[in-house]
């Protein structure tokens, strides 16, 4: 399994979110404690969860999926629960 970190823009004034987030909270473990970035423990590939959400975005919407597996890390100012989700799975 791979941790990836998915970042977003959507553009269009007043633009829905609720199908993009639905449709990432189906591909895996998931953390979503800052505002349009999500991390996710997945089997699948950074191509693959883009073509998945490319078809929920405008074309003007930016959206950016790389694999973060690797053990370097660091952070601050999260809770408990996010902090520990972050040691367990990046």
């Amino acid at each position: 399994m791979s941790t990836l970190l998915i970042g977003y823009d959507l553009l269009r004034p007043r633009q829905e979110y609720g199908p993009l987030i639905q449709r990432l909270k189906t591909m895996g473990s998931w953390w979503h404690c800052l505002d349009s970035t999500w991390l996710l423990k997945t089997t699948l590939t950074t191509v693959q969860v883009r073509d998945q959400l490319m078809g929920l975005l405008d074309p003007n919407d930016r959206l950016l999926v790389i694999d973060v597996s690797g053990r370097a890390r660091a952070w601050v100012g999260f809770s408990e629960e996010c902090a520990s989700w972050l040691r367990n799975n990046v």
